[in-house]
């Protein structure tokens, strides 16, 4: 509706195409639409080339600690994308980046050899950002593989690159697609890397001309921005479609049968310490550095090219500030009830959904099923702009309050909870529910003694999920929020905006302590109910 009227948001006006004339007459419109599928191809790409790099070391060979390496690799998952883009940005500036100053002094160079400035920078941190998603899809995928087939092919005669490329490959090429659809969704409709990368090198992307247009213009412009997101929102549905046939043709691949057999394991001979280093060198720069450059913000007085001086200033006075400071305190208690109402609530809600899909034949459950899985194919950007038009029109006191939030959150990641409760409660037979029936037990109470027990495991990985997202969630809020509401995501950038790297370190540092014991915790709540 904002895309198609041309009067400010909150007012009501006649519909016109003015807006999408506007959009599609300016040249730079086709700039934009370039840079942003180069940007999301290329970080799609190099995530999918990362993530079967570290799946295939890990799950299929004999590289030495690729147990350590596995676990590492989801450890990437309780950082704010923000926080990683800003730490290679300390990383690789041209100006005060720490690798560009090693590399000048060790090498004698006149210039900095990188500058993440630039769109091949874009690419890489989002490509990092991604990488973990497409482990965790790549890496199933190999674990479910039936060993047969290419114990076959080498029993024939075949080398080792020659099962790879006619066997393994092509029976991973369904993960494989799959992981890239839906990595190009997230890149396309990413806003964390392009606020602190792009919007500085001027690369204008479909999130930072939505930015530009609804934030950063004087008047704002709401409605350009929305006929933007509806772009954007219409180039994501056809890749989300396209991630669903992928995946719906798993089945023709299917090796997964009722024989018990465990992955071959791939001895790499002398070569399995080189693999270990590959794979090493990989999570290095997921984790190792930006966690260091954490680390350094959060220590050091102002963020400098540390010296063996420099280091002897090193203090806390960044994690008191936080502390002291009402604004920041404000935010993480705003992002604590947001993290856990919220994903309790999402978790209530797929729970509920994913029986009704799953475990009834009521009338327009695959309706229902459809309407919850849409928020997936929304960009938060996009999302974001139709809720301020939304809940502006709808007469309802929740605009600049907590709730807006909760209902954006609850609303975009609901498929993400949905997804891992399905998965549950698709194995529990009905005749639990059949027997509780005969015993005189109604739903509420089949419900509350005998599925939600059995489904706890989905809720509890669920729960988790989304707890950490909420706890970082950023493009969503930058939208939606008042300073009353202001979560952790916004004051990150808010405070990396103003220069403030020390409080931006330590608050980053704190954010995910805690997004990593709100996954313990629950983790644990979930053994002691067992």
């Amino acid at each position: 509706y904002g895309s198609f009227t041309t009067t400010p948001l909150g007012q009501t006006g006649a519909l016109t195409l003015e807006n999408y004339i506007t959009a599609y007459t300016d040249p730079e419109t086709y700039t934009l639409l370039l840079d942003s599928f180069l940007f999301a191809l290329g970080a799609s790409v190099l995530s999918l080339v990362l993530a079967l790099a570290l799946a295939w070391i890990t799950v299929r060979t004999n590289a030495p600690w690729r147990g350590i390496f596995e676990l590492t690799a989801i450890v990437p998952n309780i950082f704010p994308p923000v926080l990683i883009a800003i730490s290679w940005t300390l990383l690789l500036s041209p100006s005060v980046g720490l690798l560009n100053a090693v590399l000048k002094s060790v090498f004698s160079l006149a210039q900095a050899p990188f500058n993440i400035y630039s769109m091949p920078g874009l690419v890489f941190v989002e490509g990092l950002v991604l990488t973990p998603l497409a482990y965790l899809i790549i890496s199933a995928a190999l674990r479910g593989m039936d060993p047969a087939l290419e114990e076959s092919a080498r029993i024939a005669g075949s080398s080792q690159f020659q099962i790879v490329r006619r066997i393994t490959f092509p029976l991973m090429r369904p993960a494989i697609l799959a992981a890239g659809m839906l990595n190009f969704v997230r890149a396309l409709e990413s806003f964390d890397t392009p606020a602190i990368i792009a919007l500085p090198a001027r690369i204008e992307v479909f999130t930072t001309k939505i930015y530009r247009e609804a934030l950063a213009a004087y008047p704002p412009n709401y409605n350009l921005a929305a006929t933007y997101g509806v772009s954007l929102l219409a180039i994501a549905l056809v890749f989300v479609a396209l991630y669903r046939h992928y995946t719906a043709r798993v089945e023709t691949f299917a090796t997964v049968t009722g024989k018990g057999y465990r992955p071959h394991t791939i001895d790499l001979g002398r070569w399995k310490f080189a693999a270990s280093a590959g794979a090493l060198a990989i999570l290095v720069l997921m984790v190792v550095l930006p966690v260091i450059m954490l680390f350094l913000m959060s220590l050091l007085p102002y963020f400098h090219v540390p010296t063996v001086e420099s280091l002897q200033t090193m203090s806390l006075k960044h994690y008191a500030y936080i502390f002291e400071n009402d604004r920041i305190y404000r935010a993480i208690g705003n992002s604590l009830i947001l993290a856990v109402a919220g994903a309790t609530v999402a978790m209530l809600l797929a729970a509920l959904t994913a029986y009704i899909t799953v475990k009834t034949r009521v009338f327009g459950r695959g309706i229902l099923e459809g309407l919850t899985f849409l928020p997936w194919a929304f960009p938060s950007t996009a999302l974001a702009i139709g809720l301020l038009w939304g809940y502006v029109q709808i007469p309802l006191p929740i605009y600049g309050t907590l709730w807006i939030l909760m209902i954006a959150y609850v609303t975009r990641f609901l498929p993400y909870g949905l997804r891992s409760v399905s998965s549950t409660i698709v194995q529990i037979h009905k005749e639990l529910e059949e027997a509780s029936r005969v015993c005189g037990g109604g739903f509420p109470t089949t419900f509350r003694r005998i599925l939600f027990p059995l489904m706890r495991p989905g809720l509890i990985a669920g729960w988790i999920l989304l707890a950490t997202i909420f706890m970082r969630e950023f493009s969503l809020s930058l939208f939606l929020y008042t300073p009353t509401s202001e979560p952790v995501g916004p004051l990150l950038y808010f405070l990396w905006l103003d220069g403030m790297t020390g409080p931006v370190g330590a608050l980053g540092i704190l954010v995910s302590v805690v997004s990593a014991v709100l996954g313990i915790g629950a983790r644990r709540f979930a053994r002691v109910t067992d």
